[in-house]
């Protein structure tokens, strides 16, 4: 019996199609009823795979671009891309399909912090998604937690924290940064103080718990027996249960957030053991903000360590930030919520 296109099963047509690229894609769709019914299927979805291809390559294909024309193309997609697309795109060159307003809600989620919904007002989700006082996070050695705000205009990390370390009898020690989790459009940056302390009360435990969630470790035999990258969720050895971040979606190094994703992207574990590097800990208040990234903002500066330290704020693309809140922390760091033992709005103990 000869095998015809007919005579095969629809998971060995989705399998061959999702292997496509774009534009080879949209041309077999329209070859015959049968691969058109199987390119339109929601459920079947063969466009996914290609679109994900592109978004995480930095140069997309040309037919990306007007996608939305295509009546082959299940408008799911388009939150997908939303999530993940280059800002440049989306605003300039990608034609926008016409959606409802719980699937641009959905996109935003997937794209923005939870802080970032006070600018929606009275406008539509569509709006607030093409459409700022800055605020950032403080936690404390005492286990407390101070969301305080600095104007826009002279919003610079540095110069906060360095204050924040005057303070605290820390000036004269280095300030170290981290990066905790790249999204879309902002990455989420540590800013605090190392140092080998001589007695226990000046050591940040939070910050080491915000750094490396209890539980995860680095290594691949201690992360399948504390939750696997792989999965969606799981329970670690220390007892607490954690989800992979979906929303906002994390940028592809740190896919596995809050888990350790492979790669070099996931900076977190400078770790040996319960220690930083050279044995150290983390003293005083650690700082976390939010900074806009742009093309320029993955590419090295300076002769220090890459995606650690200074790199992380001087040189081009690092000098715009956006605000970061409780909400935004409880959506990153859930684990937090049982160890910050106070939250303070603006300045205090």
């Amino acid at each position: 019996m000869p095998i015809t296109l007919e005579s095969l099963p629809v998971e060995l047509v989705i399998a061959i199609l999702e292997e496509l690229d774009l534009a080879s894609l949209i041309v077999v769709s329209y070859l015959s009823r049968r691969l058109h019914s199987i390119a339109s299927d929601r459920s079947l979805n063969p466009w996914r795979a290609p679109i994900l291809r592109n978004l995480h390559s930095e140069v997309y294909e040309d037919c990306l671009k007007h996608l939305s024309v295509r009546t082959t193309v299940p408008r799911q997609n388009w939150i997908e891309i939303l999530s993940m697309a280059q800002p440049r795109f989306l605003l300039f060159e990608a034609t926008l399909p016409n959606m409802k307003e719980a699937d641009w809600r959905e996109g935003f989620q997937r794209r923005f912090l939870p802080g970032w919904q006070k600018w929606k007002r009275d406008l539509s989700w569509n709006g607030t998604f093409k459409k700022l006082l800055y605020r950032y996070i403080v936690l404390n050695k005492n286990g407390s937690a101070n969301e305080l705000e600095a104007s826009s205009r002279n919003y610079n990390p540095l110069s906060i924290f360095n204050d924040l370390k005057l303070q605290s009898n820390l000036a004269h020690l280095e300030t170290h940064i981290r990066l905790v989790v790249q999204l879309t459009d902002v990455r989420i940056l540590a800013l605090g103080v190392l140092n080998n302390p001589r007695g226990a009360f000046t050591i940040n435990k939070n910050a080491r718990a915000f750094l490396h969630p209890p539980g995860i470790e680095m290594y691949s035999d201690q992360v399948s027996s504390g939750g696997s990258p792989g999965t969606a969720s799981s329970k670690s050895k220390s007892g607490y249960s954690y989800e992979r971040l979906t929303h906002p979606l994390p940028a592809p190094s740190h896919a596995a957030y809050p888990f350790y994703t492979p790669g070099g992207g996931d900076k977190r574990w400078l770790t040996v053991g319960t220690l930083e590097e050279e044995g150290q800990q983390w003293v005083g208040g650690l700082m976390l903000t939010a900074q806009i990234t742009s093309s320029q903002t993955s590419m090295p500066w300076g002769d220090g360590p890459f995606l650690q330290d200074l790199d992380l704020v001087v040189g081009f693309g690092r000098s715009q930030y956006a605000s970061f809140t409780f909400a935004d922390l409880d959506c990153i760091a859930p684990w937090m919520k049982e160890l910050v033992t106070k939250r303070i709005f603006g300045p205090g103990l």
